[in-house]
């Protein structure tokens, strides 16, 4: 069931009306309905997987509760361990078990040594790395103190399924998300409005913006030795646009949804493409998996506080498992190395935390040099974005090596229609004076006269009709 589907435009209102009929029941009653919404809504792409959130549901309730039980170290080592080899071992099984064998596959063929193992013939389900990590960060929590465990399974089981955020996150922690669970949910109608609008920009960026440009990237990116340099650039740019509607454009209708429910969602993107250096970029984008990999791998391995080399070492490690988290591929390696790379000088000359605010704080316009450094940043992502677009190594070695050649400076051979352009200027507009709000258009108009400010969101409604482009899956459904 996608959000930008007539499924959801059903099933949403009727689950919004449910919850609230049922807030005299209380809490309890309420949670209940929104873990079946959610089984329901998960059950809609594939019911069989149902099974796999319930046992991690099971696991980590259980090992919660255990680890309250326990106060000598190496039980509660071995419980938490437990959770994660559970957790992990779904992942690596569904994910990433035929990429190790078709590798050692590789390995050994190379040696004249052929293995007759057949790999598994399973499909991925639908949202796994982003509750895998979710439900992790609750027994590592409990593990490590900071949470007390919880006793009542159906605020659990619907921390770890909410619809909202199920398949493609915001990866919530349990700290911030669960705990919303318990307490009495009472219906604030400005909250809600403010919700509906978040859902109407994400809805906004990702069939006007993502869906447009994914056709003009399919086309690019499908045959790049027919197209000449600069077409090659523009796809890869319309790529960049392409995955950040689509993703970023989910991100806010998820927490558009779930404020429909009084419910809070950590914001997961702050306009990533306005950053100044690398850095910036990756404080900025998908936030909750940045701040996770930080929390649960990063400082756990001993951060910053080992020396330069470890600090270094540690950068590395991380930025190779957020490209493997993305995909059995070793294109997605290479992106993760690639970000590393342009991230370590920064490191080294001690300049990773430059950039903490807005660019262009208090000011209509950015200066010529924030001008050039986020022109430099946007640059650097897109040409990493070749390696996470492309089927395979040697099509990006291609696909860059296309970019880089004579024909860069020839006309493209191909471009999208006009009114894609308009468009993009329209949302890069928008962007950009509401970048310091939690989405877009969050103030926009709010000081307006409501007949103009009702005439703004009528015109959006409008454009989304007029130049919705062809259907297509959210990307990071895959993942």
């Amino acid at each position: 069931m996608f959000f930008n589907s007539l499924d959801f435009a059903i099933f949403l209102p009727i689950v919004f009306v449910l919850h609230w009929f049922l807030a005299s029941k209380g809490t309890q009653t309420q949670n209940a309905l929104l873990l079946s919404a959610s089984y329901f809504f998960y059950g809609c792409w594939d019911w069989r997987f149902l099974s796999l959130i319930l046992f991690s549901t099971v696991v980590d309730y259980i090992v919660g509760l255990a680890l309250a039980r326990h106060e000598e170290q190496h039980k509660r080592k071995l419980l938490v361990l437990t959770s994660i080899c559970v957790n992990l071992g779904f992942l690596f099984a569904f994910k990433y078990f035929n990429f190790f064998l078709d590798n050692l596959t590789t390995a050994f063929s190379f040696f004249g040594q052929p293995l007759p193992i057949q790999g598994l013939s399973i499909v991925l389900p639908v949202g796994i790395s982003f509750y895998t990590f979710q439900t992790l960060s609750y027994s590592i929590d409990v593990y490590k103190r900071k949470l007390e465990p919880t006793r009542d399974f159906i605020a659990f089981a619907t921390f770890v399924s909410f619809f909202p955020q199920l398949v493609a996150g915001p990866i919530e922690r349990a700290t911030h998300l669960l705990p919303q669970f318990y307490t009495k949910r009472s219906f604030n109608y400005s909250q809600a409005v403010d919700g509906l609008r978040q859902i109407l920009w994400g809805l906004f960026k990702k069939v006007i913006i993502a869906d447009n440009c994914a056709q003009y990237v399919n086309q690019v990116f499908d045959n790049p030795a027919a197209h000449t340099g600069s077409t090659l650039l523009l796809g890869a740019i319309f790529f960049g646009l392409q995955i950040y509607g689509d993703f970023s454009g989910y991100s806010d209708m998820a927490i558009g949804t779930a404020r429909l429910f009084n419910i809070r969602l950590n914001q997961n993107f702050a306009f990533p493409y306005f950053s100044r250096d690398i850095a910036e970029f990756w404080r900025r984008w998908h936030i909750s998996l940045s701040t996770w990999f930080r929390d649960y791998v990063y400082i756990p391995l001993g951060g910053s506080r080992g020396g330069s080399f470890i600090n270094l070492r540690n950068v590395i490690i991380v930025f190779l498992l957020s490209g493997f988290w993305h995909g059995a591929n070793w294109t997605f390696i290479i992106w993760g190395a690639l970000n590393a790379l342009y991230f370590i000088p920064l490191l080294l000359m001690k300049k990773h935390r430059t950039h903490l605010n807005h660019v262009a704080e208090n000011r209509w316009f950015p200066s010529l040099r924030e001008f050039f450094q986020m022109l430099i940043t946007f640059g650097m992502v897109t040409l990493a974005w070749v390696f996470f677009r492309s089927a395979s190594i040697a099509q990006a070695i291609e696909y860059l090596g296309g970019i880089f050649s004579p024909s860069l400076f020839k006309a493209p051979d191909t471009l999208p229609e006009d009114a894609v352009f308009i468009m993009i200027g329209i949302f890069i507009l928008l962007e950009w004076i509401g970048r310091s709000g939690q989405y877009a258009i969050e103030t926009i108009g709010l000081r307006w006269p409501r007949p103009w400010r009702f005439l703004f969101y009528y015109l959006i409604i409008v454009l989304i009709f007029l130049y919705r482009g062809i259907g297509q899956d959210f990307i990071y459904f895959q993942f």
